[in-house]
């Protein structure tokens, strides 16, 4: 198993919480840690219909089977549950009871804020990151190997080819799931939408125009993004409200939580194609802005994640909230430094004034450098030692 980072944010929050919950995409390593994390708790999945069947039917009896906790997977599948643990854990007040996954972030989110709010820590566990990849000391091929494959842990822990495990996972988890949420009618329709989303990778999101070319209507488009969001398949990244003098785009950005089924759905047969296909500096853009995703998550923390972009075009790829005080980050794939990556945050710096701190330049290369007081980040250490 390669360690995880939200490790220590679990055993954080069973100190001060009586119930720690976990959501994350399918597959993403959520029922591996819980079970590392909680070795001594007993374990049981509510995917099992007979399990499910008796803690629809008896859900006081059902948890009075584990009188010291437990594990709890795939909670979202019995709803009435929720309000029994509620009283459970209130009439104990023990902290880390019970820990909860799911992976349908809209369902298992819905059920705590009603039933069961301030009793509860949550961390969104997703793919791998590069750090975890990192402290494994996992022999990575290259950047384009990695957008390629992406961070799912199975592609790490068994011999898999890419291609053929989202082919299975798409059809296994992703329309399945789709079915569960929503009357799914024309499931051609729906797969184009799926290819086209990761056509749009890192563009503003335009439901008309994918509603025009999927054929459907706006209201199927919405609903669709709306199940993608929440099994954590994509997810939107805000414009910042700060204008600077400027009239703001309003429109949020469209991004896939994994740069490799991206990389599936559009047809990438190999690390080789990808190295030469149009749409490989919008996943290296993606994979970016995830790793920093990642990190806030692997911390138990929000996301305070956004770009900037004026009407005139002028963007930043990516701005970070620290306080009251924002740091630019752009995003460049090319693995050759050159000054004119650093246009835009110098102008941005200008418009933001006080409110700037020390802009960073990712980019696709390998070498790091200060440049016109750019902190030039190579991809493989691109995060900051302190978060």
């Amino acid at each position: 198993m390669i360690p995880r980072s939200a490790h220590a944010a679990l055993q954080v929050l069973a100190r001060g919480f009586p119930i720690v919950a976990m959501t994350g995409p399918r597959q993403s390593g959520k029922t591996t840690l819980a079970r590392s994390a909680f070795p001594d708790k007993a374990y049981v999945s509510l995917e099992d219909l007979d399990i499910r069947a008796y803690a629809e039917e008896d859900p006081r009896g059902f948890l009075a089977r584990y009188p010291q906790g437990a594990v709890i997977d795939e909670v979202q599948r019995c709803p009435a549950l929720f309000s029994y643990l509620q009283t459970r854990v209130d009439e104990r007040q023990l902290m880390g009871e019970f820990v909860l996954t799911g992976s349908q972030q809209f369902g298992l989110l819905s059920n705590i804020s009603q039933s069961l709010a301030g009793r509860v820590g949550l961390v969104q566990l997703l793919p791998l990151s590069l750090e975890e990849l990192q402290g494994a000391q996992l022999h990575l091929a290259g950047l384009d190997d990695l957008l390629w494959r992406g961070l799912y842990p199975a592609l790490f822990d068994r011999p898999l080819v890419p291609t053929q495990w989202y082919a299975n996972y798409l059809t296994t988890y992703v329309e399945r799931d789709v079915r569960q949420v929503i009357e799914l009618r024309n499931l051609s329709a729906f797969q184009r939408f799926l290819a086209m989303c990761a056509a749009r990778c890192g563009q503003l999101l335009n439901m008309n125009s994918m509603a025009n070319d999927c054929g459907v209507t706006h209201k199927t488009i919405s609903a669709w993004l709306s199940v993608l969001q929440a099994g954590y398949i994509v997810h939107l990244l805000q414009p910042h409200h700060q204008n600077f003098g400027k009239r703001l785009v309003k429109t949020p950005k469209l991004y896939f939580y994994d740069t490799g089924l991206a990389a599936y759905l559009l047809g990438i047969a190999d690390a080789k194609h990808l190295s030469i296909h149009s749409a490989r500096g919008a996943l290296f853009e993606n994979f970016v802005i995830n790793e920093h995703l990642k990190r806030a998550f692997n911390q138990g923390l929000p996301p305070r994640l956004y770009f900037w972009r004026n009407n005139t075009g002028e963007e930043i790829d990516l701005l970070i909230e620290r306080g009251a005080r924002l740091q630019p980050i752009e995003i460049k794939s090319g693995q050759t430094f050159h000054t004119g990556f650093l246009d835009g945050l110098n102008k941005w710096a200008r418009y933001a004034g006080d409110s700037a701190l020390e802009p960073t330049l990712v980019y696709g290369g390998d070498t790091p450098m200060t440049r016109s007081g750019v902190a030039v980040r190579p991809w493989r250490d691109m995060l900051p030692q302190a978060a």
